[in-house]
């Protein structure tokens, strides 16, 4: 027989309080802390909007990560949690009670919710509380601190969702007063004049990651040159362009290659700088790399091409001597030689721990050029290549290289040119001995975790290995 776990105490009076809204609204001066989760929960739950208003004006604690309960944007109870912080910011002395300073609606629950429904409240929950992030992202403004409202902006449609929209035109409306700081702004395919509106909005050294897809880049450079340079505390910045087939003139790349140097100047903290699929910086890396401020972390320049002054700029500053990723694929090394490679990977051997090589056009003569470097790398766990055109004869000698590699997890190779038919089709007949003894020189020096040879699309399952850095595909094992 199963026996649940009869209500405390507690939570039979937030229940009860809750039957008479009147008398929950009129207690909640005097009510302990202690019972403030459970009732806010509760009343959530219930829908009782306007004890919600009230207890927002009476929060006891410094966060009140509504984002934990509030899965997918609640327009109704926005609007309710919004005429609270109003009627508080109206008022010229705050309640004795009020500690509110930050509205988190991120789904980021550090447990506060729970850590109330245990045997005993904890007396203090200020660990859980400031566990995120909350002062050094927005501004301080003397004795009176605003209000700030956390959330991560993603813009998947042209148009701003409701929620977004609401929030956007309240901070503008409480300017001073409320500061919208976003860690994370991901812009896959808005306008301009929305995207520029929300940078207008979120305080700038709030946001830590910017990702920006299929957007004409030259005009993104020109619009909002001034927006991401004023993003002091950035760590993450994509960009993608959208403009696949647009070449500019050369004094226009110029001045693109300008302006975006001078961003680069004033991000003092950038961690991880991704390229794809842009024309514009072709000839000019050096220019961007040398403006950077910080060592990255990780660095991805795909879907494109480069010039050899692009890679041989890239062993040579400081910037670049500490990369943990590295991302160079889909076309980006096809007509290069690859010495300045196998410098950047000699000078990063200590540190770098994930390498994408995907569909380059690295043949055999060039794959030999970087071996005796790749195998320096003893702290690689992710090595990805397939997508090449390699033979047999230099898959086994790639393989007697990264052997050496004893922190490797997550290995990826093309099938060899002898299992290809005259289409570069893999015939699984062919492929399967090849794959065999490729399984049988690479355990000789060590057991492999998880690995793939053969085409880009599993068999097992369909799925593709992506660039991406988090890898959660099948991998098709090959036979003991």
């Amino acid at each position: 027989m199963n026996l649940q776990t009869p209500p405390r105490l507690l939570e039979l009076a937030g229940q009860s309080l809750l039957r008479e809204e009147a008398l929950a609204i009129s207690v909640l001066e005097e009510l302990p802390r202690e019972l403030f989760p459970l009732l806010f929960v509760e009343a959530f739950i219930r829908r009782r909007c306007e004890v919600l208003k009230v207890m927002v004006r009476a929060w006891p604690f410094p966060r009140l990560p509504l984002g934990s309960l509030m899965k997918t944007p609640d327009l109704e109870i926005l609007h309710y949690v919004v005429d609270g912080i109003d009627c508080l910011l109206a008022q010229k002395v705050r309640p004795r009670r009020w500690k509110l300073q930050v509205l988190d609606l991120r789904d980021v629950d550090e447990n506060f919710w729970t850590i109330w429904s245990g045997a005993r409240p904890l007396s203090c929950s200020s660990k859980a509380m400031s566990k995120t992030q909350t002062v050094e992202d927005c501004p301080r403004t003397g004795e009176k601190q605003p209000l700030k409202v956390f959330m991560d902006v993603c813009f998947k449609e042209k148009s701003l969702d409701e929620g977004l929209s609401f929030l956007s035109g309240w901070v503008q409306h409480r300017r001073g007063s409320v500061y919208l700081c976003c860690t994370k702004v991901v812009n896959y395919s808005t306008c301009i004049l929305n995207f520029r509106n929300i940078l207008e909005t979120v305080y700038p050294d709030s946001i830590q990651v910017l990702e920006i897809w299929n957007m004409c880049w030259s005009c993104i450079i020109v619009e909002f040159s001034r927006y991401l340079s004023q993003m002091r505390n950035l760590r993450k910045l994509f960009v993608s362009d959208g403009c696949h087939y647009y070449l500019p003139s050369p004094d226009s790349k110029e001045q693109l290659v300008a302006a975006f140097s001078s961003v680069f100047r004033r991000l003092d903290y950038l961690q991880t700088l991704y390229i794809r699929r842009i024309c514009f910086f072709k000839g000019y890396l050096d220019r961007l790399i040398r403006c950077l401020k910080s060592p990255l972390e990780t660095l991805a320049l795909t879907y494109g091409s480069l010039e050899e002054e692009d890679l041989k700029c890239l062993p040579r500053y400081p910037s670049l001597s500490q990369l943990k990723q590295l991302n160079l694929s889909h076309g980006v090394l096809r007509f290069l030689r690859l010495e300045p490679l196998r410098a950047l990977l000699e000078k990063v051997a200590a540190t770098l721990q994930t390498l994408f090589l995907v569909d380059c056009g690295i043949g055999n003569s060039k794959l030999r050029v970087i071996l005796p470097a790749l195998s320096r790398c003893s702290n690689l766990t992710t090595f990805c290549f397939h997508g090449n055109d390699t033979s047999m004869d230099t898959l086994k000698d790639l393989l007697r290289h990264t052997g050496r590699l004893s922190k490797l997890s997550l290995e990826t190779y093309p099938a060899p040119r002898e299992s290809l038919d005259n289409r570069g089709r893999v015939v699984w007949g062919l492929l399967t001995p090849l794959q065999a003894e490729l399984m049988r020189i690479l355990r000789e020096v060590r057991q492999p975790n998880r690995i793939f040879f053969g085409p880009v699309s599993c068999p097992c399952c369909g799925t593709s290995p992506t660039e991406q850095l988090e890898l959660s595909f099948c991998f098709w094992r090959s036979p003991a």
